[in-house]
């Protein structure tokens, strides 16, 4: 019995200690989440349970059904967005309400998660009173799950009439559709309709929002030298070959290129040999080679992140320079691709990390700062950073995200949700 009465009082104090600097309404508003708190994590245990890897395209669909049904109950009107069959991705949920006052927002989850029907299953799992794990229970199952009961808080009151509202769930966040600029067409014109954009994907600590996460792009560099003996190797008619090439160029973007802030760049497979072939979509390569030939041909991929346009095509420039400086009897070229865009921290951004953290501290939970932007990622929110105020990070608190670890702190959970609440709130007035 003193168990869980220490559990109701950790529960509920911060709201009981804070209640004075929270409204009518918003008193209100916390009573909702603590009432549904048990379907909540029922939701959750639901969708966690069903694999929806991104190329498991029946069960990123599995999970969209989930959120269709329960959309339905409060209003929302609910679709379900198709991509072209080349892009071998399974679509994109949408519920939405319109309305003619407040602020227009946009919120952003993911169905999709790194774990495919193939790898083994995690279900949802309660570890003890405070952890569960689980796939994609953090990242982000989660957090669709608190966008959906803080929604039905504010749904219940009244609070989302005449207001324009609109929830998007993307089949591919993990792994996106290429070219990006389909598969996220239908998503950044819908947002572009909205003023605020809020991402609630894993949050970075209980007092963190992330304003600002860096892009990623890729790029391949392909080298080729004179295959001949090995004996000749460095003198003027054999040269340095393929794949000694190859070598010189990526240590040399290690030396230009390493210690600049929020840069960086990953060579993530290599191949070299007399013959080499790769495929692009699998991600498989082969080489053929043996240790008496100087090798012919090396093929390398990798990965560039950054923050901001500048910054990228600094960095593409300097790499374009390095690889043109080829070694005797060798040739290199490199191609980049563009991925996802990143989401530089703005004034609007730091605006909504102070409405979050005044939020944060009337309910007694204390001040949210703003996160490092280095310490993200790219996510679907950048595709849209450029257009609307964006924040994200405010979804569930966890670790291990895309391993079989993966746990949700569920202690923290039902509080992000009650602030996640009333953050919509303040910001629909």
């Amino acid at each position: 019995m003193k168990t869980k009465l220490l559990q109701i009082f950790f529960f509920f104090s911060p709201f009981l200690i804070s209640a004075q600097q929270l409204d009518e309404i918003e008193q209100k508003l916390i009573t909702q989440i603590e009432k549904h708190y048990e379907e909540t994590v029922k939701l959750l245990e639901e969708t966690v349970n069903i694999n929806s890897g991104t190329f498991n395209l029946e069960g990123v669909r599995a999970v969209a059904k989930v959120y269709e049904r329960e959309f339905a109950k409060i209003g929302f009107q609910t679709e379900w967005v198709t991509l072209p069959d080349s892009l071998r991705r399974a679509g994109h949920f949408v519920a939405s309400r319109k309305g003619t006052k407040g602020k227009k927002l946009f919120f952003i989850g993911h169905l999709d998660t790194v774990f495919e029907k193939d790898m083994p299953f995690y279900p949802f799992t309660m570890v003890d009173e405070n952890t569960a794990k689980g796939q994609g229970a953090n990242d982000m199952k989660g957090g669709n799950a608190m966008i959906f009961a803080s929604l039905k808080a504010l749904y219940e009151l009244g609070l989302l009439d005449d207001r324009t509202i609109t929830v998007y769930f993307t089949g591919d966040e993990e792994n996106a559709g290429k070219p990006s600029w389909v598969s996220r067409l239908d998503f950044v014109e819908r947002a572009k309709q909205h003023d605020v954009a809020l991402g609630y994907e894993t949050a970075q600590g209980f007092n963190i929002a992330t304003v600002a996460r860096r892009g990623a792009s890729g790029w391949t560099l392909k080298t080729t030298g004179r295959q001949v003996h090995s004996s000749g190797v460095f003198k003027q008619n054999a040269g340095f070959g393929a794949i000694y090439e190859a070598a010189r160029i990526l240590n040399d973007f290690r030396v230009a290129l390493a210690d600049e802030q929020y840069l960086s760049f990953n060579p993530g497979q290599i191949i070299g040999g007399s013959d080499v072939a790769y495929n692009p979509i699998s991600g498989k390569g082969e080489a053929l080679g043996k240790t008496n030939i100087v090798a012919r041909e090396t093929l390398v991929t990798g990965d560039l992140r950054f923050l901001g346009e500048p910054q990228k095509e600094a960095a593409r420039e300097k790499m374009r320079a390095i690889v043109s400086k080829n070694l005797n009897q060798t040739k290199a070229e490199i191609e980049f691709e563009d991925g996802i865009p990143s989401m530089p921290p703005t004034d609007g951004n730091m605006a909504l990390v102070d409405i979050l953290s005044q939020v944060s501290i009337d309910m007694g939970y204390g001040e949210v700062k703003a996160g490092d932007p280095g310490s993200r990622g790219a996510g679907d929110i950048s595709y849209v950073a450029e257009y609307l105020d964006c924040i994200d990070g405010i979804g569930a608190s966890g670790s291990g995200a895309h391993s079989p670890s993966e746990t949700i702190n569920m202690k923290q959970y039902p509080d992000l949700i009650k602030r996640s609440t009333l953050f919509v709130y303040r910001l629909l007035k």
